[in-house]
């Protein structure tokens, strides 16, 4: 199949001979997370080391931690670094400040492995800026991450920990073949309206303008049938791609969301007033997902305790294991990172008077596509809480899940 004049192979036969055993590892692009010293520097730069420690205690901040935590993380990078280089392979290091503002397309295109140290923050990123849209090479680049400082950081996209305490033998590993490909599901975002413009998007890490990525995003028209049901003319695909989630809601999080949403093309229009729309991936469902939608024991104490048998002795024994009432319950919210469903979120609904309409709406369910109109004053639609678009009313957006659109990680274990 040829696109642009460029030949694209459909996802199943892409890989079927790409395979760990015949992945040839010779160039690695590491990128490493920007520790909090390296970010006060950054809002300081007429500020000498000592003079900049010296603010930094003035107003209260622990500088002996911000500086062992930096020492901890820098070394940790040098050992990937050469743990790579140990294999033959060549290696090019790039901060998460540089790898945000200035690498080319051409210098993610070089490396056959992208490899973010740091935490999740610093995967999300690779990630990313890695693949952005599927069509844009005819080969992906694998990701795979070492967590730097797992004493203090969860690092779930990361490698497991015990490869922070040994990362030459991860990297012995993927350069023998030694492990899985992963095909992490992520979101494509698409806008809908009258015409083919996209505001300009912030990112929250830097709080200030970033450019648009250089991809085809070119305005469509919508087909008949989307235009009808949306009432929309146009259609532009953003170029970025959600691998944790999609997030709908007022900037200011005091202020009532009102949204409407098309739940995978039925002809129902969900409205809600809540704190906000979280739309999250498999990937995603160990984060905000999970924050939003586990329980405590506490919550099961009390759920059982209203019941109105709560001193029966049957009862009085769940309670007992409230703990592992809700800990199976909280385990039970995660899906796979293939998963090719989404799982939509609302966050704090309103359900008095006529909140939510209809009535049967459901604040968490599986979908296919998530169709979302805003009815909001001074909101946003946020990609893995980093790179941000004006949503107020009006706005309109298709959420979805696409298999060419999936991030090719390296897994272990």
């Amino acid at each position: 199949m040829l696109q642009n004049g460029r030949k694209i192979i459909p996802e199943g036969l892409k890989y079927a001979k790409y395979t760990p055993t015949n992945f040839k590892l010779k160039r690695a692009l590491v990128v490493t997370k920007l520790s909090r010293y390296e970010f006060e520097q950054l809002r300081h730069p007429e500020l000498s080391p000592d003079q900049l420690q010296q603010k930094l205690r003035d107003r209260g901040t622990d500088v002996e931690m911000v500086l062992h935590l930096h020492k901890v993380h820098k070394d940790f990078e040098r050992r990937v670094v050469q743990s790579f280089q140990d294999v033959g392979c060549e290696v090019k290091l790039s901060s998460r400040l540089e790898f945000r503002s200035s690498l080319s397309k051409d210098v993610m295109s070089w490396a056959d492995v992208i490899v973010p140290v740091g935490g999740d923050g610093t995967f999300l990123l690779s990630a990313g800026r890695a693949s952005p849209l599927f069509a844009l090479s005819q080969q992906k680049t694998p990701i795979v991450g070492f967590n730097s400082d797992p004493l203090h950081s969860e690092g779930r996209l990361m490698l497991p920990k015990h490869y922070s305490d040994n990362p030459a033998d991860a990297v012995s590993r993927i350069k023998s073949g030694d492990f899985k490909w992963m095909h992490r599901s992520r979101v494509r975002t698409t806008m809908l309206g009258s015409n083919g413009n996209i505001p300009e998007p912030t990112d929250l890490f830097r709080h200030t303008e970033v450019k648009m990525e250089q991809v085809s995003t070119a305005p469509e028209m919508l087909d008949q049938d989307m235009a009808y049901k949306y009432k929309a003319k146009m259609k532009r695909v953003l170029p970025y791609l959600a691998l944790n989630e999609v997030f709908i809601g007022e900037h200011l999080s005091a202020r009532v969301s009102h949204l409407q949403l098309v739940l995978d093309h039925q002809d129902v229009v969900n409205k809600t007033k809540c704190s906000g729309l979280c739309v999250s991936t498999g990937t995603g469902s160990t984060s905000w997902h999970t924050s939003i939608n586990r329980i405590t024991s506490r919550d099961v104490d009390d759920l059982l305790r209203s019941l109105p048998d709560g001193d029966s002795k049957n009862v009085m024994m769940l309670r007992q294991n409230a703990e592992e009432i809700a800990q199976r319950y909280n385990q039970g919210l995660l899906f796979a990172p293939d998963d090719p469903r989404l799982c939509y979120s609302i966050r704090e609904q309103i359900c008095v008077g006529v909140w939510p309409s209809p009535k049967t709406f459901k604040e968490r369910d599986f979908v296919q596509t998530v169709f979302v109109k805003s009815h909001c004053i001074d909101a946003n639609l946020v990609i893995d809480g980093s790179i941000s678009f004006p949503f107020n009313d009006g706005a309109k957006a298709l959420l979805e899940v696409h298999p060419e659109d999936a991030l090719l990680t390296i897994a272990l274990d």
